[in-house]
């Protein structure tokens, strides 16, 4: 698929989340469609970078301390800054990274993700959370499975509208992952935010693909049978803040990382 056949005058969930992180690929009719719901939620922003930045520090958590250098990343989204292949390999050059995604517009735009460290490897695959024995049969691919990988899932599962349906994807993926393998989830929190909420349900209502927002506890029920790493299931922003950073903010929008034993 080319950039020519995307359809560009119509907003797009993943090209709105990259104009909140601060990308450029996006198009007016997005960027309007952003500031129609920061007009109403301005915490939006706040979300979505700070879901980046979690994900940062949890991948460099990953990489300097666990020794992980397997990556299979699930739901990608649009390539930003600080992308999972970015950090693990800055600090170990040789880690390999998957990068999943069912939508061709992603998969357009993939070709600035498919770039690696002569030592590692990048792969881009065009598949659903929702098929997860496609997903592993690709990664496998690129990945050795048989070693510790991280599985992440940045804001994907909420488009899995069945919550008992998105934890048995997170089941049958992790599964297949050997002892020491970890699971890394942030996904957006109800019952934290009602002004968030609101936003939410209005933007769902309105005919784009729907996310459903989880409770803490539903978050958490990813990682039965995981251990957490501390600090546990908790705002985006609290999760091991860089020190010297002011007090962070509580978000909806929580995360964790778990150790498969």
């Amino acid at each position: 698929m080319t950039d020519s056949a995307i359809d560009t005058s119509v907003p797009h969930s993943a090209r709105i989340w990259n104009y909140w992180l601060g990308g450029t690929d996006n198009h007016p009719v997005d960027r309007a469609a952003g500031d129609a719901y920061t007009a109403v939620f301005p915490g939006i922003v706040t979300i979505a970078r700070g879901s980046r930045a979690f994900l940062r520090r949890a991948v460099t958590h990953l990489v300097a301390e666990a020794g992980i250098r397997q990556f299979l990343d699930v739901g990608t989204g649009l390539p930003t800054a600080q992308n999972t292949h970015e950090v693990a390999q800055r600090i170990a050059p040789e880690s390999r990274i998957v990068y999943v995604d069912n939508d061709p517009m992603v998969l357009a735009h993939a070709r600035t993700l498919l770039t690696s460290t002569p030592e590692g490897a990048t792969a881009y695959l065009h598949a659903d959370v929702t098929d997860p024995d496609r997903v592993l049969a690709s990664a496998a691919e690129t990945l050795d499975l048989g070693r510790p990988t991280a599985l992440v899932l940045s804001n994907i599962l909420g488009h899995v509208a069945d919550h008992e349906e998105a934890r048995s994807l997170v089941s049958r993926l992790m599964a297949a992952l050997p002892s020491g393998s970890y699971l890394c989830v942030d996904d957006g929190s109800r019952g934290v935010d009602p002004v968030f909420e609101r936003a939410q349900d209005a933007y769902n209502d309105s005919g784009a693909v729907p996310y459903n927002l989880r409770t803490v506890d539903e978050i958490t029920a990813y990682f039965d049978g995981l251990e957490l790493v501390e600090p546990g299931v908790v705002p985006v922003t609290r999760w091991r803040p860089e020190p010297g950073d002011p007090a962070p903010d509580v978000v909806a929008e929580h995360g964790g990382l778990a150790r498969k034993r």
